[in-house]
């Protein structure tokens, strides 16, 4: 039997949190082994163990799996989380896509200078609001199913659950506008696995405060 999933990654969200995530919703318990240094980030690649040299790093099913992408898109598989078909797989693909831009520009806002802060947080506002968030409420209105995909629970619907929540973070009432986003948030939050997850004390990461950005800048020489 094999065992649990471990993760290499530092201890914050970045590129691991999307794959925690994934996890936590399959029902798969994981561990993970925390890169606080810069010497244990040069270790792990002295070993062999990060194909790119780079992180993140899953140990699983005897593979060591690097790639973000590459690690979701398995796990979904994996988890029968990646839909019933070619097609739904493709639509679940392309809305997956659209969540990881606008967390992508979340995610990296606090690494910008000061001055450009102000204006890109304006812009995620801007974006999650007129581009990303409106397509998503047009999906689940004109389908009128509980999921993205083929009326069943995706890798789709965690990728969204897990960006509008770090939207409201940014503006807490940023769902205002999106009655259907509204319920659908309401839905797959009280899913059990994923209600596990968003408990205190579970391993989801909370947003980057100074200290552990200060520590990532040192681990990755930015």
């Amino acid at each position: 039997m094999a065992g649990k999933p471990k993760l290499h990654y530092t201890k914050g969200r970045g590129k691991m949190e999307s794959i925690r995530w994934l996890l936590a919703a399959a029902g798969v318990e994981f561990e993970e082994e925390f890169v606080e240094t810069k010497e244990d980030l040069e270790m792990l690649r002295k070993d062999g163990a990060l194909l790119f040299q780079q992180v993140p790093m899953v140990d699983i099913d005897g593979m060591k799996m690097v790639q973000t992408r590459a690690i979701l898109s398995y796990i979904a598989g994996k988890h029968n989380l990646y839909g019933k078909d070619l097609r739904e797989r493709a639509l679940i693909d392309m809305y997956v896509e659209g969540t990881t831009d606008l967390m992508g520009m979340i995610m990296f806002l606090p690494f910008q200078p000061p001055e450009e802060k102000e204006k890109n947080f304006a812009l995620i506002i801007e974006r999650a609001t007129t581009r990303y968030f409106p397509v998503y409420e047009k999906v689940l209105k004109d389908h009128g199913q509980q999921f993205l995909v083929g009326n069943q629970f995706s890798w789709a619907d965690v990728h969204l659950l897990e960006a509008i929540l770090m939207a409201e973070e940014c503006k807490p009432d940023i769902l205002s506008p999106f009655p259907q986003l509204q319920a659908f948030k309401g839905r797959i939050s009280n899913i059990p696995t994923i209600k596990k997850f968003l408990q205190p004390g579970s391993q989801r990461k909370p947003p980057a405060d100074d200290k552990f950005m200060a520590q990532v800048k040192k681990i990755f020489n930015i």
